[in-house]
């Protein structure tokens, strides 16, 4: 069975997060997904927000730019978080646009071995193991969560090029790939997932999760054409229309390899709280 997620953009002021939790558990919705965009709201506190509001639905975080913060301080956030809410929380790890990290004075030389080191130094930390790591940019000194979560929490990576893919299949329990990857791009992901997972051995489920851009109402066609412009997307990938129209992109989506979809609305949508209770009333029960 599909997942189905939405988006809530982190456009929305922080003071309308008790709106946005509550359209997305109310309404049915499998998951919602918060983004840690520079320089909006955090991710942390967004989703602490987001869960303690909630009693059903899966929050992501999708996701954390990882040379903002020092993975031992990761670690006890997430762990807080998985305690306190378990099987709802959904960590996601990304490079973060290299634009963004060297405004903020956190770009590295080589993002694919920060990743690497801060996954391998995370997963330890989460499963309770006391962690020595002394690489190019981890480096820790015996230490160890007092507070581990007591259940198993999945790591999800963000990946486009190549190498990432392969990284994330891996070290990573999930990929999420964004809005603008064509259903070739779903397919292709998956295989170099599949790579990086027999080069580690693994043979676990590892959740492929699709974001998609969609737009409903009078002018979805207009607002959807000009985001894509906006991101001068190279070929325009998205969904407008009514719920049916939207479910059937879901289906073609899952078709081609995605396990969760996840609708991202247009940044211009004109009510994206609206948009969450959309997904969840309208979109959700035509998925099967």
């Amino acid at each position: 069975m599909t997942v189905l997620g939405a988006v809530s953009l982190p456009q929305i002021p922080p003071e309308q997060l008790a709106a946005v939790a509550a359209a997305a558990d109310g309404s049915g919705l499998d998951e919602l997904w918060l983004w840690e965009d520079c320089f909006w709201g955090g991710g942390v506190a967004s989703a602490a927000t987001v869960l303690a509001r909630t009693e059903r639905v899966r929050v992501g975080i999708g996701v954390f730019p990882v040379p903002l913060r020092a993975v031992a301080l990761t670690a006890m956030e997430i762990a807080v978080l998985a305690r306190l809410h378990p099987g709802r929380v959904l960590p996601g790890f990304g490079h973060g646009a290299q634009d963004w990290m060297a405004q903020a004075g956190v770009r590295v030389d080589s993002p694919m071995t920060l990743l690497r080191e801060q996954f391998g130094a995370l997963r330890a930390l989460l499963d309770g193991e006391k962690v020595t790591a002394h690489g190019r940019y981890v480096d820790l000194d015996e230490v160890a969560l007092v507070f581990p979560p007591t259940t198993p929490l999945p790591l999800i990576s963000a990946a486009t090029g190549p190498k990432t893919l392969r990284l994330s299949g891996e070290l990573a329990d999930g990929t999420i790939l964004v809005s603008r990857t064509p259903l070739d791009g779903i397919r292709d992901a998956r295989a170099l997932i599949d790579e990086g997972r027999a080069k580690a051995g693994r043979t676990d489920q590892h959740r492929l999760i699709s974001y998609l851009r969609a737009a409903t109402g009078p002018d979805a066609a207009e607002r959807l054409a000009a985001s894509q412009a906006r991101d001068a997307f190279a070929t325009p990938v998205g969904v407008a229309g009514s719920a049916e129209e939207i479910a059937d992109a879901v289906r073609v989506r899952a078709a081609a390899g995605a396990d969760t979809v996840v609708l991202e609305p247009t940044d211009d949508d004109p009510d994206l709280v609206g948009f969450v209770r959309f997904v969840g009333e309208q979109v959700r029960p035509l998925i099967s």
